[in-house]
């Protein structure tokens, strides 16, 4: 669908006359002299719908430009007659804010009273004992004072006549009697009044465009099109765009483009491309705080960089990346072994396996001496006066360490469940072939990691 443009023509030879968007030096461009109105000249504005192209803006229809209409020549102007505004003696008064005098004799003052009814205070529906069909009162009225309010003590009321402000206080009361870890327990995290820390969850940060934008604004009008493709999804983005063109094109009966010569323009384009691109990504991890970027999000930000060639600016973004996922890193793993070793000093063996199985980063690794520990402690616990469920918990956990074949068990629970799963994990941990009694069989294969969806953009 065109779009409407204002154009200056420039420059007219022959056939052909050059023009520009008017006030701009950008977008730039021929049009045929057919289009043009007659006594066309350098200089002069016209409006022009134009077509958008991978190759360009074309010109497919020019208009004269605007004319100051002359002012109402037949005298057709609708005129607004002033009108005086009738004065009137009626006084608005606003009531004040908030909900006024709550009081009964306030009410009373309000209400309007029947034409030759009895004027009598209205009573309080508490105030009157309510009677049975012989005229006996049912139960006996509640005492009040002046203002309505009953003064019998708050533990000889029924909990359905006290106000909800004691109710509320009431099972506050019961909850702290039974213990304050029950009451706490019960409470919804969502509520007010629990104290629990609640770990803030990474929030996607605000992402920056301003090197993409400088770089699209230097760039040609025919390139504009193939870098937008380019920043959208890389080469096949590209391609795919240059074949709807063509196959609208065939439909409309309009010419196609050659796709050779678009992706040797994509190819010029790409290296600046890419780079503009990571540069944003690298700014937007600089100045993102330390919540709202994940670990992977930052290191993956940092490996993209092997395949950009990058110029001074990208190098030294570069440098401030690594620094902050240098330390990221190193506070993750002093809070990783700190604490394994809170789990070795409490002698909790399953912790610590699952933190040893979990490191922060896949590079880091156990430490000989603290090592040396974990394998004291769960060799310990698995002896044969172990628990049988805690014993195979324990068990399964060790072997799916890096240091299961070091771990050497102490005795087997005597149940058919715990002797099959020493059966079948003694591969992985030679000493239970020992207390089994059997030859050690073959480690088990290696897992082979899961292998995970790239998100990063095709070149």
């Amino acid at each position: 669908m065109p779009r409407r443009i204002d154009i200056e023509i420039t420059s007219v030879n022959g056939e052909v006359a050059t023009w520009r968007a008017a006030g701009a030096r950008l977008p730039k461009g021929v049009v045929n002299v057919s289009l043009l109105p007659q006594g066309a000249a350098a200089g002069t504005i016209y409006r022009a719908d134009a077509e958008q192209y991978m190759e360009g803006l074309e010109i497919v229809a020019v208009l004269p430009a605007k004319t100051a209409s002359p002012l109402d020549p037949h005298n057709e102007r609708l005129a607004l007659i002033p009108v005086a505004a009738p004065s009137t003696d009626v006084t608005v008064t606003y009531a004040p804010k908030g909900r006024g005098p709550r009081r009964a004799d306030a009410r009373e003052e309000r209400r309007p009273r029947r034409e030759g009814g009895p004027s009598r205070p209205r009573e309080h529906r508490g105030d009157s004992p309510r009677r049975s069909s012989d005229g006996t009162p049912t139960r006996e009225p509640r005492a009040r004072t002046e203002r309505g309010r009953d003064e019998r003590p708050r533990d000889e009321r029924p909990r359905s006549e006290r106000p909800r402000s004691e109710r509320g206080r009431d099972e506050r009361s019961r909850d702290e009697g039974h213990g304050g870890e029950h009451a706490g327990a019960e409470r919804s995290p969502g509520r007010r009044g629990d104290a629990r820390p609640r770990t803030p969850r990474p929030t996607t940060p605000t992402a920056i465009t301003v090197h993409r934008n400088a770089f699209l604004a230097q760039l040609a009008p025919e390139q504009l099109p193939v870098a937008e493709q380019l920043l959208r999804g890389g080469m096949p983005a590209v391609r795919s765009a240059v074949e709807e063109q063509n196959r609208n094109a065939l439909v409309q009966g309009r010419p196609t483009v050659d796709p050779l010569t678009i992706e040797r323009i994509a190819e010029d384009l790409l290296g600046r491309t890419n780079l503009a691109a990571w540069k944003d990504r690298a700014a937007t991890a600089l100045a993102a705080a330390r919540g709202q970027l994940r670990l992977r999000e930052l290191r993956a930000v940092v490996t993209s960089a092997k395949t950009i060639n990058l110029d001074d600016e990208a190098r030294g973004q570069l440098k401030e990346l690594q620094a902050s996922l240098s330390a990221r890193i190193e506070a993750l793993r002093a809070r990783w072994i700190e604490r394994i070793e809170a789990a070795v000093s409490a002698t909790d063996a399953i912790t610590a396996l699952q933190l040893v199985a979990d490191p922060p980063d896949f590079s880091t690794q156990l430490s000989a001496e603290l090592a040396t520990k974990v394998v004291e402690v769960v060799s310990a616990s698995l002896s044969a006066d172990q628990d049988p469920a805690r014993w195979r918990e324990i068990v399964t956990l060790a072997a799916a360490t890096t240091i299961r074949r070091t771990i050497k068990p102490t005795g087997i629970p005597d149940d058919e469940e715990s002797r099959a799963l020493a059966h079948r994990d003694a591969g992985a941990i030679p000493a239970l072939a020992t207390l089994l009694g059997i030859k050690v069989p073959p480690p088990p294969p290696l897992a082979r990691p899961r292998r995970r969806v790239s998100s990063a953009r095709p070149s």
